[in-house]
């Protein structure tokens, strides 16, 4: 279990803080204050560009998400400012309920924030809300129109960042599917257009063709910041206790199954995008005006993506055998019998 705990924040790149360096989860009204007079971003829409979470954070996020299924969930991020960067030291989910497309807050979750935060600044805790995250189960990670309007009607108590977490592909891939974003303020003009989210500017290589509309007319609205992950001797204790239960539901669930219904989305979506590739090239070379260069562009996205598919169908094959191998006949040999032998 120890080994699949490293292993889990190798894939994700968490690093751990020195004792000395411990001074991430502290927090000074005073400073605070001090940043939120001055106000940097309201001069500067890009002035936030990094997101620090703890791995604290980031497990519970995706426990918290994996638990929706394919329904979205929400909840809120605490900690505090420092220079350009999001500090993220803890989450706590809210009371919603979220469709396969939308998740908003109520008055009600609305009135279960302020009672949090005041229960925590009671008790000695006085980080800030910093932020939301939610999930987009199987379709990525960025802003659709309704989380961009979500996102600017929270930015009146800036500085507020959105996360987004997809569930599914973290099953798939083996690692925290996470994007961290902000909204430029009403009316601005972004120097780069559609770098929202994902690996291409148009949203091929992680944006489902169902949801690429969506993307595209509103990835000039937001711009993504830089994730990393630390970890603390301080939350070593809380991060043990969070990963026993982590670990025991995926030693209880297949990659495979458990995602099933997100592969076979993948499958149906990389049909019609080598449909639509087919179309352009032949439709481009009618008219010459398809280059060598530009089919060979439209090819290596189809291939990415299909290469993308094929790793996470080996990897949750793997992750069967590797079970198989080590739980076959345990629950036999507890029972004293003999297992049968192929």
């Amino acid at each position: 279990m120890a080994s699949a705990q490293k292993a889990w924040e190798l894939e994700n790149a968490v690093q751990l803080v020195d004792p000395h360096r411990d001074a991430l989860y502290s927090y000074s009204p005073t400073e605070q204050r001090a940043q939120q007079d001055a106000k940097p971003w309201k001069s500067n829409p890009h002035y936030f560009k990094h997101v620090r979470i703890s791995a604290v954070a980031l497990l519970k996020m995706v426990m918290h998400a994996r638990s929706g299924g394919n329904l979205e969930i929400m909840g809120l991020m605490q900690g505090k400012i420092a220079g350009d960067t999001f500090i993220v030291s803890d989450t706590f989910r809210l009371p919603v309920e979220g469709t396969e497309t939308r998740v908003n807050a109520s008055d009600e979750a609305n009135e279960y924030v302020v009672q949090y935060l005041q229960s925590c600044r009671d008790n000695g805790r006085l980080d800030n809300a910093v932020g939301w995250y939610h999930s987009h189960p199987g379709y990525g990670c960025w802003l659709s129109g309704i989380d961009v309007a979500t996102q600017m009607a929270q930015q009146f108590q800036d500085p507020f960042l959105a996360v987004v977490i997809d569930p599914d592909r973290t099953i798939s891939a083996g690692k925290v599917e996470i994007g961290a974003f902000r909204t430029y303020p009403e009316g601005y003009k972004s120097p780069a257009a559609g770098g929202g989210g994902g690996d291409d500017d148009d949203g091929y290589q992680t944006i489902p063709l169902a949801k690429i509309e969506d993307f595209g007319a509103h990835a000039s609205q937001y711009y993504a910041l830089e994730v990393s992950h630390y970890k603390s001797t301080l939350d070593t204790k809380i991060l043990e206790l969070l990963w026993n239960k982590y670990w025991v539901s995926t030693l209880s669930q297949s990659p495979l199954f458990t995602s099933r219904e997100y592969s076979s989305k993948q499958m149906v979506d990389l049909s019609q995008k080598i449909r639509n590739a087919e179309k352009a090239i032949r439709a481009g070379g009618r008219m010459q005006m398809v280059v060598g260069a530009r089919k060979d562009g439209i090819l290596e996205k189809v291939v990415r993506d299909s290469n993308k598919i094929a790793g996470e169908e080996i990897t949750g094959l793997m992750a069967g055998e590797i079970k198989a191998k080590l739980f076959e006949g345990v629950g036999a040999a507890a029972r004293g019998e003999v297992p049968p032998t192929a």
